[in-house]
């Protein structure tokens, strides 16, 4: 048992850092990336989908995982209020990743490869990068949030 909750730990620790170091990339590409032409722009952002579909999904998803096996393989984390906060948060980063992180880089590739073959897009492709910024923050605070509880653990417990 104490095997299985290492293993469980170092899992979750290894891909909360995947996950952060992916949102931390994705912003990078974004400000860093070459992006003076419209084609440069399309490429950076397949260079993005690249990043979620093989680094930031893919972490999330055994975040998730081994987060809820640490709760099902360790009984006292079932009466602990930092693991259930942690779980809440796991779902608000399940639901902005997949929902708002995943469909606004999606939806900016598109404007950026219609705007590479000359259509005017400019202003809808400002727009859905604004709010995907927006989106990138939440995300990533919710994401450090919880490695700093995890790692805080505070003493309250249900009563």
């Amino acid at each position: 048992m104490q095997h299985t909750r290492k293993a469980l730990k170092f899992l979750h620790s290894l891909a909360a850092c995947g996950m952060i170091g992916a949102l931390l990339g994705y912003a990078m590409l974004l400000v860093h990336a070459p992006q003076e032409t419209p084609a440069a722009y399309a490429d950076m952002r397949q260079s993005v989908s690249a990043l979620c579909n093989y680094m930031l999904f893919p972490s999330l998803a055994v975040v998730l995982v081994s987060g809820v096996f640490s709760m099902a393989a360790y009984q006292p984390f079932q009466g602990m209020h930092w693991v259930w906060i942690k779980a809440l948060m796991g779902l608000g980063m399940f639901e902005g990743t997949l929902a708002i992180i995943g469909t606004k880089a999606r939806r900016a590739a598109e404007l950026s490869a219609r705007i590479a073959e000359g259509a005017d897009e400019a202003d809808a492709l400002a727009q859905a990068i604004a709010s995907e910024w927006q989106a990138l923050g939440v995300i990533t605070a919710l994401s450090v949030a919880s490695v700093a509880l995890g790692v805080w653990r505070p003493r309250f417990s249900k009563s």
